[in-house]
């Protein structure tokens, strides 16, 4: 199946906690269905040293988010929008911003 959101990707949460907040994709989790986004869900982890010489102590992590809580910010716009495909005259396929019909590069 084709990503409809990928790495690098400018969104938008959609609902939820964050609803509103804008973020850049870090990663992306298909078989889950989950994405972690730059700022979003941002949890404190406390960690021990483990070895000698390594530090512990409270590390801020991003934690995934689903996928159907984020929306695609069309480059050309900046407005979110769904992600449609098309079929290019050279056999490619892309990803399209439905609200305004414009090929979504990446």
């Amino acid at each position: 199946m084709a990503a409809r959101i990928k790495k690098g990707d400018q969104v938008v949460v959609i609902t939820g906690p964050y609803k509103g907040v804008k973020g850049e994709i870090l990663s992306v989790n298909p078989s889950e269905e989950r994405a972690v986004v730059r700022g979003v869900a941002v949890a404190k982890h406390h960690k021990k040293p483990t070895r000698m010489g390594e530090p512990g102590g409270i590390i801020e992590k991003e934690k995934p988010v689903h996928l159907s809580n984020l929306k695609l910010i069309d480059p050309k716009s900046g407005q979110p929008t769904k992600v449609g495909f098309r079929i290019l005259d050279d056999g490619r396929k892309v990803r399209v911003a439905k609200s305004t019909g414009e090929v979504i590069e990446g």
